[in-house]
């Protein structure tokens, strides 16, 4: 059974910074493409940043270009996203999501997996 749990949310005042984990199992984590995507009270689930298998190509939303920074390490099946320079728009449920390689992509449907998410409160 497929599993994907982050950690790491909570509340921080703009400006300031939190790195988001999410950790895999019960899949062949080498071989996913990884990705963050968020969710706004009142919104659409969006993509925020993805990373191939390899680790070696990084995708960003224009949104967070610059301040957020996405990272895999493989041996330990974990998916990380530091986030510095925090605004209160960057308030959201973080969600982790994987996707069996290929193409890496910005579509939240192209994503097999999941994680039950983690709020993240930017505060002014």
């Amino acid at each position: 059974q497929v599993q994907l749990v982050e950690s790491g949310g909570g509340l921080v005042q703009a400006g300031g910074s939190l790195r988001l984990s999410c950790a895999a199992s019960g899949l062949t984590f080498s071989r996913y493409n990884m990705a963050w995507f968020r969710q706004a009270p009142g919104k659409e689930r969006e993509f925020v940043t993805a990373i191939s298998w390899t680790g070696g190509s990084t995708y960003y939303a224009d949104s967070v270009k610059g301040r957020f920074t996405i990272s895999r390490d493989n041996a330990k099946k974990t998916v990380y996203l530091q986030m510095n320079s925090l605004k209160p728009e960057d308030t959201a449920v973080y969600y982790c999501a994987a996707r069996g390689a290929g193409a890496v992509v910005t579509n939240r449907g192209a994503y097999n997996y999941w994680g039950q998410g983690t709020q993240v409160t930017v505060s002014l």
